[in-house]
This record gives structure tokens, sequence and C-alpha cells, in this order.
């Protein structure tokens, strides 16, 4: 049973639906504010007559409820595509640019060309035909089901470097800046995968 909830996330899908475009992509991103690790976009095209009760933004659902959907997702999804954007080129073209090269290659890494994007965030502009719906995770199904897939791909790869890099308790803070996690880089310093750009405050040297 689905609820009117996820019905309503339906609105912009439904808007260029009547317009005879059936290939509706949504992109999001995860990874713009930690200390460590990739920025990373997942795009995503979903059949909009077979809708998952339970999307919603990544952030508002549980670990283990992230973990079904997105299993369920991938499963169900037209295309799917995972793009990410290490520390390095973070630190080399800043993180605001890093999200849009993100985003634009995780739209261009779908097997099928969408008709239209819709994307989380305010108009940055991309070279891609897109809405920009603020809060979009929020407010449409495709770009919730695309932040479900970023958050789970990018948490699980920091529970992967916490085993090359054991001190700084990635597999809980995800490379975001928790006291111990700041602690810890002014105990013993920083590793290969810090934004050099993001640490400076607290790690000068």
């Amino acid at each position: 049973m689905i609820s009117m909830e996820q019905i309503d996330k339906l609105q912009y899908e439904k808007k260029y639906l009547a317009q005879g475009k059936s290939l509706i992509a949504g992109v999001d991103e995860v990874g713009r504010g930690p200390l460590a690790g990739p920025v990373v976009c997942a795009s995503v095209i979903m059949p909009l007559d077979d809708i998952i009760d339970g999307v919603d933004d990544s952030k508002k659902l549980t670990e283990k409820k992230r973990e079904n959907l997105a299993k369920i997702i991938k499963e169900k999804a037209l295309a799917f595509s995972i793009y990410e954007v290490n520390e390095n080129r973070i630190d080399e073209i800043n993180i605001l640019n890093a999200v849009k090269e993100c985003m634009v290659g995780a739209v261009k890494g779908l097997s099928i060309k969408p008709d239209i994007t819709l994307v989380d965030g305010v108009d940055t502009h991309l070279p891609i035909n897109a809405e920009y719906i603020v809060k979009g995770d929020l407010k449409s199904y495709t770009i919730g089901c695309a932040s479900i897939l970023a958050k789970v791909y990018r948490d699980n790869l920091m529970k992967e470097l916490a085993n090359e890099y054991p001190e700084y308790g990635f597999e809980k803070n995800k490379g975001y800046g928790s006291k111990t996690h700041i602690d810890k880089i002014k105990e013993i310093g920083p590793c290969k995968i810090h934004r050099r750009t993001f640490i400076k405050k607290f790690w000068g040297k």
C-alpha cells in the first residue's frame, strides 16, 4: 500500500510524464562535508508504475532500512550509475566544482540516456538537461532513490577504508568531523584520504 506522502513525491515526475518524457533520472550527492574520503553521486532511472514504498531522504532512514531499499532500487531500476570524486580532486578544484563533476559523471554513466534529470539542490548550471529542486530528496521519488544509493555506497566505502586506516574511526564517523576524529588528526596527523583543504584549521603542517 503506497502512502499519500509517497504519491506526492511523484509531482515532478508526473509533470514530465505529461510532456511525453518517460526516462526521468534523479541525481544526488553525499559526502560534501566530510574531512576525509570522496564525494559520491548516484543517478538512477526508475520505473514509475512500480513505486517502492518507504523511499525518502536517505539521512532520515535507518542504516538497515537504507541497505534494504538500496537492494530493491538496484533490482527495479531501468538504469543506475554511481560516480565518485576523490579527496585529491576535491582539494584541487574545491568541493562545489567536485560535486558538479561528480553529478555529471553519474548522469553520463547511465546506460540509458534520460529525457530529463532531476537534480537535488540549487541551479549549478550543469551541462545536462535538468531541473534543480531544493531539498529534492524529500520532494522527488527519483531523487530519493538516488540519495539512498549514494549514501549506502559511500557509507560502505568508508567502512572498508576504516580497515586500512583504523585510527580515525571511519566506520563510525564516515569521515565527518566528529570530536574524536578531529582529536585523532591533531594527535597523529592526517592519512592519505583526508581532504587537506578541509583540515587546515587544525592541521597546518
